[in-house]
């Protein structure tokens, strides 16, 4: 029962002018009642939504210049090492990905957050290497062994009473590719560092990228082997005719410094046809330039355009690689390269980048020691042939 019906059981004998009044008054505070439990309820369901505003919604800022996401710890204590110096958050901070280490190494650095080592890693995919076109494997040791079978098995055939003889046994062969250290040494002045909106992890990763890139690039193609990849034109290159296991071999153009469409056709043929499915040219901008006006007998080009926007340029039906680093055309210059390098060139990589902090050596600037190791060298001597701009 109702306030208002309780008192008016409890008015019986008023007068009909206080009964009214009675009445209306408990009506009146009824409805102050529900009218507060209706606020109340109207305020929660406002902060609840608000609650779920704040949790939804990303602030468009910079993620250096305001609050850091605390859902990315690794990230936060990173960005607080290179910018002060500060390695507790690396000390204490636990990881579950065995490829990525907060402790401290024996150089005293620290592995880059996994944020900013996919941007190196998909800059350093898109550069005019060979990396794009090789064999790329991660490994934790300090060298990658290739077991190469380039042997036979014999046989005979055999009668029905004839005695059997033992036949020959392929022989395997091991390649050993060594990892060596890649460095980039890039700096920042420490005023640049406290600036808030300056977006370290892009500036780093974009600084070292282009070094890393550069240098890995020359060295898969001409790399000597002391303290950096071998690349694959260091080999000692043979004519084809005459080819054996450890060497390249190559065909000549038949004249000094200069290419013909007789010459592509035989490179290419000179090529195992286990090989030419997956092949690919390499050369630079100029060598390019110079097949590009090369024609067939009917008088059409040997060089065709892709059709589609990301299908690469085709020379004779196969793709073409512009890496820079090769040599230019010249006497007796091995300018042209044709393969298979999925299976002739191994790339040896760990998976990690390392930091090292250094504000002492470079005052006012803090220098940024990034190391990576890699190697690389030709794993199958018979995927590769070269072109040689010469008469023998």
């Amino acid at each position: 029962m109702s306030k208002t019906e309780a008192k008016a059981a409890g008015g019986e004998g008023l007068s009909p002018a206080e009964d009214v009044r009675q009445a209306v008054t408990g009506f009146v505070t009824d409805f102050k009642s529900f009218q507060t439990d209706i606020e109340t309820k109207l305020q929660q369901t406002e902060e609840r939504l608000s609650m779920l505003d704040r949790k939804t919604h990303t602030p468009q800022r910079s993620p250096l210049g305001g609050a850091i996401d605390a859902g990315a710890p690794h990230q936060k204590a990173f960005n607080a090492y290179l910018r002060s110096g500060d390695d507790d958050g690396l000390r204490g901070l636990e990881m579950d990905v065995k490829s990525l280490s907060s402790a401290v190494n024996s150089d005293g650095g620290y592995l880059v957050d996994p944020q900013t080592s996919e941007s190196v890693r998909s800059v350093l995919n898109a550069t005019a290497s060979i990396r794009s076109i090789a064999a790329v494997v991660n490994v934790e040791a300090t060298s990658y062994d290739v077991l190469v079978d380039h042997t036979d098995v014999g046989a005979g055939w055999a009668s029905e009473t004839a005695s059997t003889v033992e036949s020959d046994t392929p022989q395997l062969d091991r390649i050993t590719i060594p990892l060596h250290e890649l460095s980039a040494l890039p700096k920042a002045s420490q005023r640049l560092l406290d600036d808030s909106a300056f977006d370290i992890e892009t500036w780093l990763a974009n600084r070292i990228a282009d070094k890393f890139a550069r240098a890995e690039a020359a060295a898969f193609v001409k790399g000597d082997g002391a303290d950096k990849p071998k690349g694959f034109l260091t080999h000692t290159s043979v004519d084809n005719d005459i080819w054996a296991w450890g060497n390249l071999g190559y065909v000549p153009t038949g004249q000094n410094g200069d290419v013909s469409a007789d010459s592509i056709i035989d490179l290419v043929y000179a090529l195992g046809a286990e090989y030419r499915a997956n092949a690919t040219f390499v050369m630079n901008s100029k060598t390019a330039g110079l097949v590009r006006k090369l024609k067939d007998n009917d008088g059409r080009f040997l060089w065709s355009d892709g059709l589609a926007a990301a299908e690469p340029a085709r020379l004779m039906g196969y793709p073409v690689l512009v890496a820079e680093d090769m040599p230019d055309a010249a006497t007796d210059s091995t300018s042209i390269a044709f393969g298979d390098f999925a299976n002739g060139y191994t790339i040896a990589e760990r998976p990690d980048l390392r930091v090292l902090r250094d504000p002492f050596s470079a005052k006012p600037h803090v220098l940024f020691y990034a190391t990576k190791r890699v190697g690389g060298d030709v794993s199958d001597f018979a995927a590769i042939k070269l072109l040689k701009f010469g008469t023998s």
